[in-house]
């Protein structure tokens, strides 16, 4: 069974696991895996009861993994974009912020901004940017630099978790 461009309960109930993880295995940015440990939880009753767990599959996993997670996402307006291997999902979030319409100055202050946010905490800045400005970015970017690597660390997964709720709406059709 393949599967169509956008989905429903109904056909991911009665997907073997391998269409499911083919499926949803981008919901969490290049971390199938997640999908592949939510498939267990079927039936779904909802899109959020199907969200959920998704999120319990990431909150069972090893702080390790977590890491890869959060490592997996792609800086906004990074080398990645800057080179067209963004996926699907992440150039079309990017692009509804205008991160690929910054002027030089912002594009400049994001790059300073990731370089920074990489080197204190060892990890991408990571933010639900979908129907974000550019501004909103950069003023979250600056502010969450005061943060803490716990903090950012679990500030990340949260943000991911927005993320992969937005993907969902996305692909069910939900507006």
């Amino acid at each position: 069974m393949t599967a169509p461009r956008r989905i429903g309960l109904a056909w991911l109930s009665a997907a073997t696991r391998d269409e499911f993880v083919a499926a949803l295995g981008g919901i969490f940015e290049h971390t199938p895996w997640i999908a592949g440990r939510a498939y267990a939880a079927q039936p779904f009753a909802s899109i959020d009861a199907l969200h959920r767990a998704m999120v319990d599959a990431l909150a069972a996993a090893t702080p390790e993994a977590k890491l890869a997670l959060i490592r997996a996402h792609p800086e906004l307006a990074g080398k990645e974009a800057a080179t067209g291997t963004l996926t699907i999902d992440s150039r079309g979030e990017q692009s509804s912020a205008g991160l690929d319409r910054c002027t030089a100055d912002e594009l400049a202050r994001l790059r300073d901004g990731n370089l920074a946010y990489r080197e204190k905490f060892g990890f991408p800045f990571v933010m639900a940017v979908k129907h974000r400005s550019t501004r909103e970015i950069l003023d979250a970017l600056q502010a969450r630099l005061a943060g803490t690597r716990e903090a950012e660390f679990e500030r990340s997964i949260a943000e991911i978790e927005t993320i992969a709720r937005l993907r969902l709406a996305a692909l069910f059709g939900e507006s």
